[in-house]
């Protein structure tokens, strides 16, 4: 039988560990959800998303559509008052969602120049940025 405390314990350390935040330090005073241009599109707000993944309970964030949603304009990491970057939570649940765990990782030498040279660049930062940590 799994723990699903130990599960649900190993994601949310996954997810701190990609966006490199840790969301045991959001005091919930709202600042994110209130500077955030896409809230009214939003099933959970960000302030919500911290609140569930330091509760534990990865289902609803894992289940949300404000990840997908969030522009990662950065208006809620330049408000916040403890210095979090809520857009990198919100990325690092996207990449949670898209990459298994032990996926390949992409790495620029592992591109041939051919490639390299056809690719737009916005790709290639794209990229390296979802699947390199």
């Amino acid at each position: 039988m799994i723990d699903s405390e130990n599960v649900t314990s190993r994601i949310r350390n996954e997810i701190m560990e990609r966006c490199d935040q840790d969301v045991n330090a959001c005091i919930q005073c709202g600042r994110c959800t209130a500077s955030c241009p896409v809230v009214p599109a939003m099933d959970l707000l960000p302030r919500e998303i911290m609140l569930h993944l330091q509760n534990g309970t990865l289902q609803r964030v894992l289940d949300s559509k404000t990840p997908w949603i969030c522009a990662s304009c950065f208006s809620c990491a330049a408000r916040c008052p403890r210095n979090l970057d809520i857009s990198r939570v919100m990325e690092a649940v996207r990449v949670k969602l898209l990459r298994p765990r032990g996926a390949i990782v992409l790495s620029p030498g592992k591109l041939s120049r051919e490639m390299l040279q056809k690719l737009p660049p916005q790709a290639l930062v794209s990229g390296f940025r979802k699947f390199s940590k």
